[in-house]
């Protein structure tokens, strides 16, 4: 038995929008164009930049991946599909960090930061995926 389209579908959903996402965010005047970043900034990001495709690349990978454990390979695409945006929430826990510069403008939907708000969006759909796919799977 074969992990259920609708599950692959989702992952593949997660798994292009997470670079394609993480790229339209960071390749402006805000992030990796911005006079203002030091250089080692611009490195992390980046750096982040490819994690994105990595691991958007890796959970289409996985969801497609021809195995017969669908749990198994359920875990690795959630995995995979979640790792990005629970590094990007935590990442507001450290000393001085913000989710806008002071210069651009604060993007909200209902109050909520738009990339924290992008999160819960990503990380529902993969809450979604598994447990599709871990349906069909008993």
């Amino acid at each position: 038995m074969l992990m259920a389209l609708s599950s692959r579908l989702i992952f593949t959903g997660v798994g292009v929008t997470l670079p394609l996402g993480a790229h339209a965010a960071d390749m402006n005047h805000t992030h990796i164009y911005n006079p203002h970043w030091p250089p080692h900034a611009k490195f992390h990001s980046g750096q982040t930049l490819a994690m994105s495709l990595l691991l958007g690349g890796l959970t289409i990978l996985l969801a497609w991946w021809p195995s017969n454990n669908v749990p198994e390979m359920v875990l690795a695409a959630a995995t995979a599909g979640s790792l990005y945006f629970i590094s990007q929430s935590a990442a507001i826990l450290y000393p001085n960090t913000a989710y806008f510069d002071p210069e651009f403008k604060r993007l909200t939907i209902l109050g909520i930061p738009l990339a924290a708000a992008i999160a819960m969006v990503e990380l529902s759909a993969v809450a979604v995926a598994s447990w599709l796919g871990l349906r069909v799977a008993r």
